[in-house]
């Protein structure tokens, strides 16, 4: 059940559970500590007893109720609940009766991922479009900023992922990546799959991974900060693909935290969050990756562009990489 959270919403003052019918006769308090794994029956037990978790009607619980398929929970609990007010939800790009694309901010998640509430883009979508069946169609890293599309009804979600599935959608990225290479254009075919080192979910370009291509475009170069602005086709979605890719090729991106860097900073990020020194060490407060542009068959069978300028932070950085810490660090 922990991997579940597709049945989740976020909303303002609590979180929002959906019973799947796979849970469906389970005492609540122990569905409720195998969805939310890091905490202990006997602390939901408690919550239950003290109202913390209630039906959505209000109706209060046991911890001996047997749940349903399809039960709704209002969950109150510090960490699981929301913090506070939701923010804004980013500003739609592109938007008509079937189809949104919203135009994601670096450091907002796609969707809801562990057990630790975080507002992400699909669900502050929902909460903007309370009357559609609002879902996402893809899903972008948290720390890459851009197009995020999603559907209002289900027929049409399911044509659309079917559409990426499948490598009908056109997808550019822009990236500032380490390095200058002497060539103009290229394209990278290297299989991907799991690295298998120390980090869990690093890939790799390894024989026996996925296919795997990406065309790389440079757009711009640097030589004096050694960064090359580039543009990216995506012909496949393996995870992580761009990063592998640029890293592969000796061109890893300025900010990532993961690729190109020792995986002993990696670790260090996971275990006491992002220092100061991580970020010197990367090069920037988030890696420099911007999904720019999309090219979708509309279910309605037109063919639709979108398109996303580069955000703030990343143009600063190209204008004045002095103020970067790994320029300043380099050059110190």
């Amino acid at each position: 059940m922990a991997d579940e959270t597709d049945e989740d919403e976020d909303l303002p003052s609590y979180r929002v559970v959906y019973v799947v019918p796979r849970a469906a006769g389970m005492r609540v308090d122990r569905f409720l500590a195998v969805r939310f794994h890091d905490r202990s029956r006997t602390e939901f037990n408690k919550a239950l007893k003290a109202r913390l978790v209630t039906l959505a009607d209000g109706s209060s619980l046991r911890p001996s109720t047997i749940v349903r398929a399809g039960d709704v929970l209002h969950v109150h609990i510090e960490g699981i609940a929301p913090p506070g007010p939701p923010p804004k939800c980013p500003p739609a790009i592109f938007e008509d009766a079937r189809v949104i694309a919203l135009d994601k901010p670096a450091g907002m998640m796609a969707h809801p991922a562990g057990t630790r509430f975080v507002y992400a883009a699909v669900g502050l979508a929902r909460a903007q479009w309370p009357n559609d069946a609002v879902d996402l169609c893809h899903r972008l890293d948290k720390d890459t900023s851009g197009i995020l599309l999603m559907t209002k009804d289900m027929a049409a979600n399911a044509l659309l992922k079917n559409a990426f599935l499948k490598g009908r959608c056109h997808k550019e990225y822009v990236a500032i990546v380490k390095g200058v290479p002497e060539w103009d254009t290229r394209s990278i075919e290297a299989p991907i799959g799991r690295a298998g080192g120390e980090i869990r979910i690093q890939m790799a370009v390894v024989p026996d991974g996925l296919p795997a291509r990406t065309d790389v475009t440079v757009v711009a170069r640097n030589v004096e900060a050694g960064l090359t602005l580039v543009r990216l086709r995506l012909f496949t979605g393996r995870t992580h693909q761009i990063r592998v890719h640029m890293h592969h090729v000796g061109l890893p991106l300025l900010g990532d935290l993961m690729y190109g860097v020792p995986p002993e900073v990696f670790l260090d990020v996971q275990e006491r969050g992002v220092q100061p020194e991580h970020i010197v060490v990367s090069g920037a407060p988030r890696q420099a990756l911007h999904a720019a542009k999309l090219v979708f068959p509309h279910p309605d069978g037109t063919v639709v562009t979108v398109e996303s300028p580069l955000p703030r932070d990343m143009q600063s950085w190209w204008d004045d990489p002095a103020s970067l810490p790994w320029v300043r660090d380099a050059a110190s």
